[in-house]
């Protein structure tokens, strides 16, 4: 259960720091993703989950972290 909020807490530690150091390029980033069909959103979002997968089972593979 550690494991999971300390996941959450890195995730809003890494979106807190863009919107507070770059708000005007998340703005720029959500009209590049507005102007994607949905057929790319979700080809843009698998790839970042099999991505995110690929790093934590390399991370449990060599026993880095958990």
């Amino acid at each position: 259960m550690a494991w999971l909020l300390t996941g959450v807490g890195l995730v809003l530690v890494i979106e807190g720091l863009a919107l507070a150091l770059a708000p005007s390029r998340i703005e720029e980033a959500l009209e590049f993703l507005r102007d994607l069909g949905p057929a790319r959103r979700r080809a843009m979002g698998l790839i970042a989950l099999a991505i995110g997968v690929a790093i934590l089972w390399g991370l449990r593979a060599f026993g880095v972290g958990f």
